[in-house]
């Protein structure tokens, strides 16, 4: 049977030992712990954080890349034991979606905006068609962004679970099973 899956999303500029690296570390070890494998973009930054803890934590860690469209990066991050190439960006997210049960959104630009985005919409149309949308664990500092000017129902909102520390994140990955 294979082991379920959990995609953590994050912004490739983050610095090796900042606070954004170190909470996107400790997310790939709890979730790693939580008895899932660790899916990212599979290069570096807060996804080379993630895949770092995961890691520690004994976990298995998918790297999702895109070689055609991310030439400079040099291969995906050294705590990755499979990388899956994809031909394009949305293909990429898309192959990460696929692999998945559920989706975590640390901080990050707008690479990382796009992938909540997509899997955001995902949950709305799975829920439209009855059936159980996908689980979006989000730091809370994405909602701030989210609601201001934006039409946007609290029932779409709903479709996302903020994540204000890692008490939270472990409920939420609890609330998996």
């Amino acid at each position: 049977m294979p082991v379920p899956a959990v995609a953590i999303f994050g912004s490739s500029r983050t610095l090796p030992e900042s606070g954004d690296w170190r909470r996107a570390e400790a997310w790939g070890e709890v979730v790693a712990r939580a008895g899932f494998a660790v899916v990212t973009g599979g290069y570096g930054g807060s996804m080379e954080a993630a895949s770092r803890g995961a890691k520690r934590a004994g976990g298995l860690v998918i790297g999702v890349t895109a070689p055609d469209l991310f030439k400079s990066r040099g291969g995906p991050n050294a705590h990755v034991d499979l990388e899956l190439p994809a031909p394009t960006l949305t293909g990429r997210i898309e192959r990460m979606l696929e692999l998945s049960s559920a989706v975590l959104a640390l901080p990050g630009g707008l690479g990382t905006l796009t992938e909540i985005m997509l899997a955001w919409n995902l949950a709305y149309i799975q829920r439209l068609q009855g059936e159980p949308p996908l689980p979006i664990g989000v730091d809370a500092a994405w909602m701030e962004g989210l609601r201001p000017q934006l039409e946007l129902s609290a029932r779409e909102l709903e479709l996302l679970t903020p994540l204000a520390g890692l008490d939270a994140l472990e409920s939420f990955l609890r609330s998996l099973a």
